[in-house]
């Protein structure tokens, strides 16, 4: 009897290029490979870091911008049984040497835009080899001569479906980072979970949010792979090019963070580009403002809303753009092979339309944080529930919804206050382009409700007018009780908003309040 699926990713993506292999598999400032000639790249990356000591359970790092080079990588590790541990471009040297050492890498791939961080770190590393990509003045081997000079490697170390393939640093919006252990089954199980509610990706996939995180990773690039699609990859996001490059490819499919949206959104070629050819447009990371949803539900763009963690793969619920048109606030229904509840914190199912912590279990659902037996075991009970950290209800007609993170909600007055409810209703302000709400320090309500605002050019806005805006639109205890006016919001590289930033800058007695 037949018992073993193949379901790791060398045997994905060798099924892929038996299917595809003259198809244009990746397309990169003015260059294209087929998928045959992007495995064989992979293949000789793989022999040369096997001839430099990389065995299986070795951890292969990538730091670096959006580059084939980052997907060879990858593809590379998993030949050799090794873990890919793909790491942040914009971090510091000391978070970048922590998580280097963290992960105990053997290998570290960078680029010339970390060329420079590298170099200044690379004695307090714990690697046994470096290797340089677009980097002509490093001093370590070079990424281009390595694939050159060997022949692709044939043999593939086995591995099960329970080995880990990657291990993903946490944004750390909060503290120290933690890797995020996925195994080749999480990988699988991920993107079988939306293949069969809805293939939506097409024939042509652009890859403009960071691949080191889950969302760029997982749900475009590896997703444009995994299809056979013919896949654009942008070294950063630049909403210009991001919509010139649409239009010029006829892209089917890409995913934004609501951040990359706005800016999409509020660029003046934003009208006049031709958007005809996008199938699915994406989003997940955070909620997205009903207001921007329909900005470009209005250019006729099918609007998917999706919500997971790195810890889930990432998906866990997705509101189809049928249901977006209809539910935009919603974060969806469950993926096929995931089971989503939300609880009373103790693991007690709460009464629908009731708020409570986000539960999710599934074969998606991570094996654990690497080197945090104790971590993983306050977020994922033995039978499989992970605790997400946030909060949100589920309606009468099986649609979830995120109010906000546990850590964000806000206790004013004894009564709970969800920022994303507020920050919605802010959105609709004609003066708002950007919002984030949380709690400070409060002699009276123990918490005030605080908005902190980027307003619109030209325009200007005050507490009082804020106040009365929000005036029937929010119980009073939800309306804001300070307001304060910033030129920008601090983000990480997943577009999420950095709330405890704003707190340590706005609780200085020398803070400025509108």
């Amino acid at each position: 009897m037949y018992t073993h699926a193949a379901i790791d990713l060398t045997s994905i993506l060798d099924s892929v290029c038996l299917r595809n292999a003259h198809k244009s598999a990746i397309s990169f400032e003015g260059k294209t490979w087929t998928y045959s000639e992007f495995d064989t790249r992979c293949r000789r990356l793989a022999r040369y870091l096997k001839q430099h000591g990389v065995r299986k359970g070795d951890r292969l790092g990538y730091a670096g911008q959006n580059h084939p080079a980052f997907l060879e990588t990858l593809f590379a590790a998993a030949h050799l049984g090794a873990i890919f541990v793909p790491v942040n471009y914009r971090l510091s040297g000391p978070e970048l040497t922590y998580i280097i050492n963290d992960a105990g890498m053997h290998t570290l791939i960078f680029d010339g835009f970390m060329q420079a961080t590298v170099e200044n770190i690379s004695a307090d590393l714990c690697t046994q080899g470096l290797l340089a990509v677009d980097a002509p003045a490093s001093p370590h081997p070079d990424y281009e001569q390595a694939i050159e000079d060997n022949h692709p490697l044939l043999e593939t170390v086995p591995v099960s479906a329970q080995d880990v393939a990657f291990i993903m640093y946490t944004s750390g919006t909060t503290g120290t980072p933690k890797g995020v252990m996925l195994t080749h089954g999480n990988i699988f199980w991920n993107d079988l979970n939306l293949r069969l509610i809805e293939d939506i990706y097409g024939e042509v996939v652009l890859t403009c949010c960071p691949m080191y995180h889950i969302a760029g990773l997982n749900c475009a690039a590896l997703a444009a792979i995994f299809r056979g699609a013919h896949q654009h990859i942008h070294r950063m996001f630049d909403p210009g090019e991001t919509l010139r490059t649409i239009e010029r490819e006829k892209v089917s499919a890409l995913l934004c963070v609501p951040a990359m949206l706005l800016f999409m959104s509020q660029h003046e070629e934003f009208d006049t580009t031709n958007l005809s050819s996008v199938r699915a447009l994406l989003s997940g990371g955070a909620p997205v403002p009903p207001a921007l949803i329909k900005r470009y539900q209005q250019r006729g763009l099918p609007f998917y809303q999706v919500y997971g963690l790195t810890e889930t793969s990432p998906y866990a619920l997705m509101n189809l753009a049928c249901d977006t048109k209809t539910h935009p606030e919603a974060a969806g229904k469950p993926v096929i092979f995931t089971e989503v509840r939300i609880t009373d914190g103790k693991g007690r199912e709460v009464p629908t339309g009731e708020q409570g912590e986000i539960c999710i279990r599934g074969p998606n659902v991570m094996s654990g944080y690497w080197n945090k037996p104790e971590a993983t075991t306050e977020v994922l009970t033995e039978d499989g529930w992970f605790s997400s950290g946030d909060i949100g209800y589920c309606d009468d007609n099986g649609f979830h919804y995120i109010s906000d993170r546990k850590k964000d909600m806000v206790i004013s007055g004894g009564e709970n206050v969800y920022p994303a409810e507020v920050e919605a209703v802010l959105y609709q302000h004609e003066a708002v382009q950007e919002v984030a709400i949380l709690g400070l320090p409060d002699d009276k309500w123990g918490e005030a409700v605080t908005a902190v605002l980027v307003v619109k050019t030209g325009t200007e806005i005050t507490l009082e007018s804020l106040r009365k805006f929000c005036d029937g639109k929010l119980a009073r205890y939800k309306i804001p009780l300070r307001l304060f006016v910033v030129d920008e919001l601090p983000r990480n590289p997943s577009g999420k908003v950095l709330k405890y930033v704003l707190r340590e800058r706005l609780s200085s007695p020398s803070a400025q309040v509108a």
